[in-house]
Order: structure tokens, then sequence, then C-alpha cells
């Protein structure tokens, strides 16, 4: 998966850190979260990173906007609504969305803009970059430039890779406190400010205050730890997309199949992001097997 970053181009280079760490608690969390955030959640997690000096806070349905549907789960509160109370609480930090080519539209993005985002994101898989053409189209339109990197820790590699990603030239790094994100979760945003700063490289960020905020304002309503368990491995193994792995424990329980095969399954055909409507088939086509 490739999550390309915007932001607008009147604030590039405005900071003096070397690298920028956006943190996508409130979005890739949202996979963790069900997409069930509340507004109260929003505000206290877009406050205590901004009063750590991460730049950049992402907000929307965990896949992207107009995410929250039958196929991708319903989001508790209005993501446009939660858009806008982030905005709302943001004193210094830029929020940003997400958006999906075949998920989100150019509307959505408009939509997401009007309620005060300033950095939109548009992730597509490599192979599939294509598609999202016209959505750079619209957000350069707005006066927006790409970048990002966003590292995943299904093989607990999150942080190596995003200090790779930095000595490689990236200058934005994701995050998510407490590691909250898809399959295992993201490369935690308290450690990768920890990390940097032990390594010399100026983040702008806290590590004190984005300890503080994982420990005493995420932690507390967590569903559960992010973990590497023997699902969230096999994703990583397979090079499957992360927020398979809920739909493959919902799928494995409906259907009495194991959740790790059913993501082995997945990788061995190739599937990205967007398609997890196929995880049933999967599902399903493993249960026949069992009954033969």
């Amino acid at each position: 998966m490739t999550e390309a970053s915007t932001a607008e181009a009147s604030t590039a280079g405005a900071s003096t850190a070397d690298v920028r760490l956006t943190d996508s608690t409130l979005r890739d969390g949202s996979h963790a979260m069900a997409h069930q955030f509340t507004e109260g959640q929003v505000r206290a997690v877009v406050h205590a990173l901004d009063g750590a000096g991460v730049q950049v806070i992402e907000v929307t349905h965990g896949d992207g906007l107009g995410g929250s549907s039958f196929t991708y789960g319903f989001s508790l509160t209005d993501e446009l609504r939660l858009i806008a109370a982030a905005v709302d609480e943001a004193r210094r930090a830029k929020i940003a969305v997400l958006i999906l080519p075949g998920v989100g539209t150019v509307d959505d993005l408009r939509n997401a803009h009007d309620a005060g985002a300033t950095v939109a994101r548009v992730a597509t898989h490599c192979t599939e970059a294509d598609v999202s053409l016209q959505h750079f189209a619209a957000a350069r339109d707005l006066g927006m430039e790409t970048v990002g990197f966003h590292g995943h820790q299904n093989l607990s590699l999150g942080i190596a890779n995003s200090v790779l990603a930095y000595q490689h030239g990236a200058t934005q790094i994701d995050g998510a406190l407490c590691a909250l994100g898809a399959g295992a979760g993201n490369a935690p945003t308290e450690i990768l400010a920890a990390t940097f700063d032990r390594l010399g490289i100026e983040t702008g960020v806290d590590v004190s205050a984005a300890l503080a905020a994982a420990e005493e304002v995420v932690r507390p309503f967590l569903p559960r730890i992010p973990w590497a368990d023997r699902s969230a491995i096999v994703q990583g193994h397979a090079g499957v997309y992360s927020s398979f792995l809920l739909h493959a424990e919902r799928a494995a329980q409906r259907y009495g199949v194991p959740a790790h095969e059913i993501l082995q399954k997945a990788g061995e055909a190739g599937y990205v992001g967007g398609q997890e409507d196929m995880i049933i088939e999967i599902a399903l086509d493993l249960a026949k097997s069992k009954e033969g």
C-alpha cells in the first residue's frame, strides 16, 4: 500500500524539522475501533497531539472519506463532524483526511476541505496507482503537494522501516499513538518521536508529551492492544492489506474457518485495499473445502 500525503503548498517547508510526523490514530486507528470514534475522543486526541507538537493529524473513517458503508463498516459519528471537531480543537496542527480512489470521491475531498481539512492523503496500491490521478489533480487544484511514508507493525518493522525511509529521503513519516491501527497496528507515534530524538533527527515533537498522549489519552479507550498475533504476522508475510484483519476475523467466526487461512488466500490472490468483499468468497470456499 502506498500512501501519498498532500499539504497546502503555501505552508510547505515552514517547519525546521528534519522529518514531519503525521499521526493517524484517528484514521487508521478507526479500523481497530470498528469505526466507533466519538467526537469527545477525537477532541481529546487532537488536543494532546497538537500540544505535543505533532504537525499533521489524520481524521476519517479507517477506509477514508466515504468509507462508512455496509462493505467497510459504519462510523458511529459522521466523519465530516469529526473533521470539523478536529479542526476546531487544533491550534497548530493541520488536519488531514484520507481518500481511497474507488471508495471516496472528489466531491468527498471537497467536502472535507470545506470542513477545514488542509491535508489530503491519496492512498492506492502501487499497481493500481493510475486510478488515483483525478484525486491527485483535484488536490493540486486546491493548492496541494504530495509526500509520505506509512509503516505497519505486522512483522514488527514499522519503526525500522520508518527510519530507513527517512534515511532514503522521506521527509514525512506516519505513526499512531499506542500503534492503534489496522492489522498489528502502525509504527507508534510515541516510539517514532523517541527513536528520532535518540538519533538526533529533529521532529519538533515533545517526546514526554507524546508518551503522555499515548498512555493517558488513547490507552484508556483501546478495545484491545495492537499486537502481532498469528493472523497479523500472516498478513505481513503474505503481503495482505492491513485493514483485511477484522474482516477476516468476522468471516472466520461466521463460517468456521481460521482467519489466518483466509488472509493467506487473500495474499496468494493478490487482493488489495478496496477488495475486502472478496474475503467472504474466500471464507466460503474454505468452508466448502473442509466439508468435502
